[in-house]
């Protein structure tokens, strides 16, 4: 969580409800949704692609992983972009939903971690972002919401579909 800052100002203000909203949204809500989708996808449906040029929950499960590493732990963090963004779109079996989730929520859980460690002048910094976009860290942040949004979306309307059940979100 992001430490009170005494008297703070309204950048100040703004950058913690930013990163309050963030770690909302990413592990407050994405990721247990997503666990419970896996909970009713069988582990042939994780792999499975409604047609041919669609990506299956597993694939989509590998990209927001990648994404999140090289949007938010490339450049706050200072991890190395070995990402291989092609693998996750062409694998078509491997891990399991659990563990794919799982290695999901770690990379939440420490993007979460690199973004509260941002100060207001870090968050306005523009850097380089997939060797080609020129992105502030609020906009890497934006992106990184907004990215995980649309393809939980996928993944909850796959579900749905498969399993013809209630996601039951509201219980979680």
């Amino acid at each position: 969580m992001v430490p009170p800052v005494a008297n703070p100002s309204a950048a100040e203000q703004l950058a913690g409800g930013v990163k309050a909203e963030f770690r909302r949204r990413l592990q407050g809500e994405y990721v247990p949704r997503l666990g419970r989708c896996l909970d009713l996808l069988t582990e042939p449906d994780v792999w499975r692609r409604p047609a041919p040029n669609c990506n299956s929950v597993g694939n989509l499960l590998l990209h927001l992983a990648g994404n999140i590493t090289q949007w938010i732990l490339v450049p706050f963090a200072g991890r190395p972009d070995d990402r291989n963004r092609p693998a996750e779109f062409a694998a078509t079996s491997g891990a399991s939903g659990k563990d794919l989730l799982l290695r999901l929520a770690t990379v939440v859980d420490e993007a979460c971690a690199a973004v509260d460690a941002q100060s207001v002048d870090e968050l306005l910094r523009e850097r380089t972002i997939q060797q080609r976009y020129r992105e502030t860290g609020l906009a890497a942040i934006l992106h990184v919401m907004e990215h995980m949004s649309g393809h939980s979306g996928q993944i909850y309307a796959f579900t749905k579909q498969v399993t013809g059940r209630d996601l039951a979100f509201y219980d979680l």
